[in-house]
């Protein structure tokens, strides 16, 4: 029943509004107002001026439901209202049109309650992490360099070996054997391990054998060398110290006339040496200055009253300019010798200038050797010293050559080591190499295969050359120096091939053929006019290595002094062949055993008259890595 009633009510409320609108609209009696007076009506709270208030009824029962013909002509009228076109209506512009005033009447109906929805929030919370991008200075030059169109192919950089795991690399070993003719054998090797920066380290080494074929045929040989290196950011030091001492007995003697009397005396000899470098490192870059310098000395003497010390200062500059290279080498050779029949100092001064010109396919070095030598002897001398390059066939062929000269300085301690049963006051005189002319090709001539063969002509003033001077009369069997007085013509070829068959085969050769010339000697006494050198290395499994070596030597000349006659007699010493060869077996990484095999055809062959090599002997022993 209530619910009727809200029906009824508002049903006629809305009758109230419509119909007096709809009445004012036939009759025209409705006074109308301007767009701007119809829009402040729309807004109770707008209106003003009204002069026909309508008070809303009570709301009670009998008000509340109208009768039925009312109520259908109330819904008539408001249809009818509905469909009337009111777009025109309003407005000053309207009425003045129609013929209306501008003093309207405005009836208000009713107070006009606006509805606004719900507040809706906007559920979402600002985003306070600060995404900028971080945009770092940039600072631009410009590059002052000339563009160059180089189309040649670049070198190829060198692949980089594979790291080794540590357990494969050890820092020091040891190593030592026995073996026949009281053959003893040691060696050491202990350094500070792997460091790029810095090396240091200390090496020792003993031999020695015992022939049976003549009295006293003794040998030995003992070395201690401590060293050490520091790599920096520009510069790299490097020093050395050492002690080396050779020593042997002079047992030689004619087997064919065994002299009554021999001075078997033992000889030995000490070298002290001490080396130190400075070098610049080296940089690929364009106009670089490099230098180098080197100090080095010895002190020798032997077992008798020969002494000799060293000092030599060397060192060079160099400045590069693209293909270009102009630089200077320099040193400074002190020397003394002393005896028991002199003393003399042997100094040279060497000045090298020169220019060096690179291209893709040659290289050209250019300059000259000022030598001044003072001491003793005083001699001032320029050689040329030039050599050429070319490139024959591109990556396999070189074409080489070079003229140069020199002065060679004549060393006890050099001499004595070429030949240790050297006797007493040998004599002592520079020989110059007054011009050496030598032309080659060098290069590969298949995958693995490396070869380097010359000729050349040499003129050599003052030769020196080593000579039996025996008294077996008094029992002496030692020898001596001379020298051949003037220029002595050598010629000859040199040929070097280095075949690496596969990556566990390597052989390698050296032959070298002389031809001499001599200015007043008859004979190169003991120069051999033929030498050959070759060896291999074959690597059978990771655990065996065998190697090997051959040398065969050419016939030399020796001369005689017969002290009844006072005559001179030729002596031709035999050519030879020494083969050798050695094995190892590697246990496991730390542990290998080892043999070695010398003179394996036995020959009883001798480099010096009446100084027999060693026989057969074999040793062999274990090493050990840590």
């Amino acid at each position: 029943m209530r619910l009727n009633a809200r029906y009824a009510l508002l049903t006629f409320g809305m009758a109230l509004f419509l119909v007096p609108a709809t009445a004012q609209t036939k009759k025209t009696t409705a006074k109308k107002t301007t767009a701007t007076t119809k829009k402040a009506a729309a807004k109770p709270a707008a209106a003003k001026a009204v002069t026909k208030p309508v008070t809303k009824p009570a709301a009670t029962k009998t008000a509340a439901v109208p009768s039925k013909s009312s109520a259908k002509s109330l819904g008539d009228a408001a249809a009818k209202a509905a469909v009337q076109d009111t777009t025109k209506k309003g407005g000053t512009g309207a009425n003045t049109q129609n013929g209306g005033s501008l003093s309207e009447e405005i009836v208000v109906t009713t107070n006009y309650k606006p509805v606004l929805a719900d507040a809706v929030k906007i559920r979402r919370n600002p985003d306070l992490e600060d995404k900028t991008p971080y945009k770092a200075p940039l600072a631009y030059k410009t590059i002052d360099k000339r563009l160059e169109q180089n189309s040649d192919i670049r070198q190829m950089e060198a692949m980089k070996m594979p790291a080794q795991r540590d357990s494969d690399l050890y820092n020091n070993y040891v190593k030592g054997g026995l073996g026949s003719m009281k053959t003893t054998y040691g060696e050491l090797y202990v350094n500070n391990g792997r460091d790029n920066a810095l090396q240091t380290g200390v090496y020792l080494k003993h031999f020695a054998q015992s022939g049976s074929d003549f009295y006293k045929q003794n040998y030995s040989n003992d070395e201690i060398k401590v060293f050490g290196k520091s790599v920096g950011e520009v510069v790299s030091v490097r020093g050395r110290i050492g002690y080396d001492r050779l020593g042997t007995d002079f047992y030689g003697y004619n087997q064919y006339a065994v002299p009554t009397k021999l001075n078997v005396d033992a000889q030995h000899f000490n070298t002290i040496s001490a080396e130190g470098e400075l070098t610049k490192n080296f940089k690929d870059v364009d106009q670089d200055f490099t230098y180098a310098a080197k100090l080095n000395g010895y002190i020798f003497n032997n077992a008798f009253q020969g002494h000799e010390s060293s000092v030599v200062l060397s060192g060079f500059i160099n400045e590069t300019v693209k293909q270009f290279y102009a630089g200077l080498n320099g040193s400074l050779d002190l020397s003394t010798q002393k005896d028991s029949l002199y003393s003399l100092s042997n100094n040279i001064i060497r000045l090298n200038p020169y220019l060096k010109f690179q291209g893709t396919n040659y290289k050209i070095d250019a300059g000259v050797n000022i030598v001044d030598e003072f001491g003793f002897n005083s001699r001032f001398s320029i050689f040329p010293a030039a050599r050429l390059e070319f490139q024959v066939i591109p990556k396999y062929v070189r074409l080489f050559a070079e003229v140069k000269g020199d002065v060679n300085k004549t060393s006890m301690h050099d001499l004595s080591y070429q030949n240790p049963f050297l006797g007493q006051n040998i004599p002592i005189k520079n020989s110059v190499d007054q011009i050496d002319v030598a032309a080659g090709l060098k290069g590969t001539m298949a995958p693995g295969i490396g070869f380097k063969f010359s000729i050349y002509r040499n003129e050599v003033k003052n030769m020196p050359l080593l000579i039996s001077d025996f008294n077996f009369a008094s029992g002496y069997n030692r020898f001596n120096v001379i020298y051949d007085g003037g220029r002595a013509r050598v010629t000859g070829f040199n040929g070097e091939l280095d075949f690496k068959a596969t990556e566990d085969v390597d052989i390698f050769g050296r032959v070298e053929i002389k031809d001499y010339q001599m200015a007043t000697e008859a004979q190169p006494w003991n120069l051999p006019k033929l030498n050959i050198t070759a060896g291999t290395t074959i690597h059978i499994s990771n655990k065996v290595n065998i190697n090997g070596t051959l040398v065969v030597r050419g016939d030399t000349k020796d001369r005689t002094l017969n002290p009844t006659t006072n005559t001179q007699s030729v002596v031709t010493i035999s050519s030879f062949a020494d083969l050798n060869g050695g094995i190892e077996y590697k246990i496991n990484n730390r542990f290998s055993v080892f043999g070695q095999v010398n003179n394996l055809l036995n020959s009883h062959s001798q480099t010096w008259l009446y100084y027999p090599n060693y026989g057969f002997n074999i040793f062999g022993g274990v090493s050990y890595g840590f």
